[in-house]
């Protein structure tokens, strides 16, 4: 079983690392980067992305037309 605390009050987690050792809980202790930091730093590497090879499927609107050609499509 896995548990999983999360808190800014340093003396909180002392003593429940004190209790777990207690215990002869392993404890595991990893400093995580803010929430809000790590979806600012996903967005700013999304939108920085760019392909190294141009697409494979070529162009939508073509296959598209091609395959629902038993239809009027909105845009030519």
């Amino acid at each position: 079983m896995e548990l999983i605390l999360k808190s800014n009050d340093e003396k909180s987690l002392a003593k429940i690392i004190a209790l777990a050792k207690k215990l002869n809980v392993i404890i595991e202790k990893k400093n995580v980067v803010s929430n809000k930091t790590a979806k600012s730093d996903i967005k700013s590497r999304i939108l920085a992305f760019k392909a190294k090879e141009s697409s494979s499927f070529g162009d939508a609107a073509e296959w598209q037309s091609k395959e629902r050609s038993d239809r009027e499509l909105p845009f030519s």
